[in-house]
């Protein structure tokens, strides 16, 4: 048995969803009884969770996975990166494990075998949880037993993230679990009825705009769940969205934008968008600034197209310049950046709810029902030192930049 209580170091890199990864083998090292150590050199070994979509993710993980070798030793890569394992071998071949995205198990059972499971006969009873490929839905009674553990532990926040959270249930014919003694349908509009109940902020990420979308929105409006809908669309263009093969393309989404404001008027949108697709005509940019200015969304993140190994667009004709795609990015950036100005500026004087997370110096660091963690803007309240992480306050906000918001005591 160890003579201390072995100790994992953690490095997460990417988006949500692999942040969504890294929280659940997070928690899983936890629930064993491993420490998670805060630097290399504390740590007994380390655990990377890479990112792999496009070349400049693909350099800082490489860089990350260097960085923990040569300052630790005993590393085990995880993450999208780690679906390309050679390309990680020919320059660590002395990884402890390699595996890819959602391998819970996989990431658990490396860490087992290269350091020794503290002794936990209450947690030894319960099995690791894991996710199993794009699109396959968790039993909705699991889900809901995570999301009831974790708030009677005390998360006061819940992300609903996965590859397409509004196609949940469609691979198993929404199949009814149970969960308190009642069946329940593995779908969207239950899930988040569900989740709803449970009296935590839930946050909606990843929701392409079918129309049984449209269901959840009242649920915001009673504030059931979070007034917050993370949906990539992407691009304006159809013909761009089909050839980037994204469902729902064919969807009117600007109409269905304004329906949600009707019904939610305090309703966040947060969505991304890529630039210089291949094919992606001046005409067909111009027609998504057009969109943007339209839709006004609240939360907008964009990156240019940049070509994966192995993907279909890279066959595509018409690839855009790289300088073309500046361009392209640059003017897109501004457009958002005028309308959030206006977004921001509008909240100067309101009384909103925030969540607090951190402190810095004697502000309190915090975030309202508009911002995710990690990807949004944050809400700074000057003299917050008293004020603890997991706190719901109300402040009024006095100013704001570029991204953030200003409070001052909370009312």
């Amino acid at each position: 048995m160890a003579s201390h209580t072995p100790r994992v170091g953690f490095v997460s890199l990417g988006c949500p969803k692999a942040g969504s990864d890294s929280e659940r083998i997070l928690t899983q090292l936890r629930a064993e009884g491993y420490d998670i150590s805060k630097s290399y050199q504390d740590a007994d070994l380390v655990v990377v969770n890479t990112c792999g979509f496009i070349d400049s993710a693909v350099k800082e993980s490489m860089d990350a996975i260097g960085e923990a070798v040569k300052k630790n030793g005993k590393v085990i890569v995880t993450g999208c990166l780690g679906a390309k394992k050679d390309i990680i071998e020919k320059e660590y071949p002395n990884l402890l494990a390699i595996t890819g995205p959602h391998a819970l198990n996989e990431v658990m059972s490396a860490v087992h075998t290269h350091l020794e499971k503290p002794h936990d006969p209450f947690s030894d009873l319960v099995p690791p949880q894991g996710m199993r490929g794009d699109l396959v839905s968790r039993s909705i009674d699991d889900v809901m037993t995570e999301a009831e553990t974790l708030v009677n532990s005390g998360v006061s926040e819940i992300l609903v993230i996965s590859q397409d959270t509004s196609a949940y249930g469609v691979d198993i014919k929404y199949r009814s679990g149970f969960w308190n003694g009642r069946p329940i349908k593995t779908k969207l509009y239950d899930l988040a009825e569900a989740l709803g109940s449970l009296g935590v902020w839930i946050r909606m990420h990843y929701v392409y705009p079918y129309p049984h979308v449209d269901d959840i929105i009242p649920l915001m409006s009673e504030g059931s769940i979070l007034p917050y809908l993370d949906v990539p669309f992407q691009h304006a263009s159809p013909r761009i969205l089909k050839l980037m093969k994204r469902p729902a393309s064919s969807e009117n989404n600007l109409l269905r934008i304004n329906k949600w404001r009707e019904v939610c008027p305090d309703i966040t949108i947060r969505s991304t968008f890529i630039v210089g697709f291949p094919g992606e005509t001046e005409a067909e940019f111009e027609a998504l600034l057009d969109f943007l200015e339209e839709a006004q969304l609240d939360r907008v993140g964009c990156f240019k197209y940049s070509p994966v190994d192995g993907a279909s667009a890279n066959l595509l004709e018409g690839h855009v310049p790289e300088e073309i795609k500046e361009e392209r990015l640059q003017k897109f950036m501004e457009t958002q950046a005028r309308i959030s100005h206006k977004k921001l500026q509008a909240k100067v004087g309101q009384t909103l709810t925030v969540l607090v997370d951190s402190h810095d110096g004697d502000y309190a660091i915090a975030r309202s029902m508009a911002d995710a963690p990690d990807i949004d803007g944050k809400v700074f309240l000057r003299d917050g030192k008293l004020l603890k992480p997991g706190d719901f306050v109300d402040v009024k906000i006095e100013s704001y930049d570029q991204h953030d918001l200003f409070a001052g005591p909370n009312v």
